[in-house]
């Protein structure tokens, strides 16, 4: 099978669960002493016993023949058997889709219990992983996709600053080390969606919560749906919203899931007209990966790793540096810039605000703010 698609030219497989492959020998059911309704039996099918083995015969058999790129979802990989999947030495994979960042806002009772994320948690979750990462194996680099909510919703503010904050954001995956990926309607500033009913969904995991916890479980079902706006699939399951027209130019038709009602406002015809759109930020993004060898193969360092409202870090390679500043907040903030940063010739590679100037002992930055410098040495 994946030699007919090969040999068709396509440039790469991404593989669903691809750490499931392998199970226990015998296959046991899971352990359920306080009689649960539902428990998990991942430790007897999750990165099983001859899971590297598929792996590395599959390269051998079908992908060592091509030239093509893979990366496989791996639900509860972490940093060290990331390693193994992507190290090019073992003929596995060339990276792995991992899930701790996109749990951070989640409390004990799971992807429905709802929290605030913490700033400093994100941070110090991707900083292990590019730590991790540095000289074995890929990163890959996201916040959004079919399975996860619109990220300038999730992650920025979807109203005063859209398109400030997916602008930011865009800005924080594609200046670390690794490989951005770009759901569509990302580049857009797509965001979640809002329908008035349990009716209007589609998604069976969120038809099924739903069921369960309001018409089994007696819960409010507000306060339910309140989860669902936040964390439903359905969120990014929208149909892509290209133009003004009737179903945001997606279909003549009736759409399987109706269009997010912002659609008249945002959608790619007016995205590709406007100079100043998120589109064309990540076009510009996408360029200086291509511009700038320091984005693909620098060491990544955090600075002020404990700012609960400012991601700040650096990229190097050689003599060359990037400050990158991400403010994740509606409000100014302030950054110091450390002594051995300060007096070097610095010019602004990106930044989502109009900003010409070199920077000194400190930098302000407005809300959603993002800056990206190239210091010489």
């Amino acid at each position: 099978m994946m030699k007919f698609w090969l040999d068709k030219g396509i440039d790469g497989f991404r593989m669903d669960v691809i750490n499931f492959i392998s199970k226990v020998d015998g296959l046991p059911d899971a352990p359920n002493p306080e009689g649960k309704k539902y428990v998990s039996g991942s430790r007897y099918f999750m990165n099983g016993p001859k899971i590297h083995d598929y792996l590395q015969e599959m390269h051998r058999e079908a992908l060592a023949q091509y030239d093509v790129m893979t990366v496989g979802e791996m639900p509860g990989a972490n940093v060290e058997e990331a390693k193994l999947y992507t190290d090019d030495s073992r003929n596995e994979l060339n990276m792995v889709f991992q899930f701790e960042h996109v749990d951070l806002d989640s409390g004990p009772g799971g992807k429905w219990d709802l929290k605030p994320l913490k700033l400093t948690d994100l941070k110090n979750n991707f900083t292990k992983w590019q730590k991790g990462l540095e000289d074995i194996g890929w990163n890959s680099l996201y916040l959004n996709n079919h399975d996860q909510p619109r990220m300038v919703s999730r992650f920025g503010d979807d109203k005063e600053y859209r398109v400030e904050s997916a602008k930011m954001l865009g800005t924080f995956l594609h200046m670390l080390k690794g490989t951005p990926y770009i759901y569509q309607g990302e580049e857009i500033g797509m965001t979640n969606v809002r329908f008035d009913s349990i009716e209007e969904y589609k998604d069976i995991e969120t038809l099924n919560m739903y069921n369960e916890k309001v018409n089994q479980n007696g819960e409010d079902p507000a306060k339910v749906m309140e989860s669902i706006y936040v964390k439903g699939r359905d969120n990014a399951r929208t149909p892509f919203q290209w133009d003004n027209s009737e179903h945001g130019g997606f279909t003549t038709g009736s759409p399987w899931l109706q269009v997010n009602p912002n659609y008249t406002a945002i959608n790619a015809k007016q995205a590709v007209e406007d100079e100043s759109s998120i589109y064309h930020y990540y076009r510009k993004l996408i360029n200086l990966r291509k511009e700038q060898p320091v984005i693909v193969h620098g060491s990544y360092d955090i600075l002020v790793p404990e700012d609960e409202s400012l991601y700040v870090y650096t990229r190097t390679l050689d003599s060359q540096k990037l400050l990158v500043l991400l403010n994740f907040t509606n409000e100014n903030q302030i950054f110091d810039v450390p002594a051995d940063l300060q007096g070097k010739k610095n010019t602004i590679l990106i930044s989502n605000y109009e900003v010409n100037t070199e920077y000194g002992s400190s930098i302000s930055l407005k809300p959603y703010e993002a800056i990206v410098y190239l210091i010489q040495d």
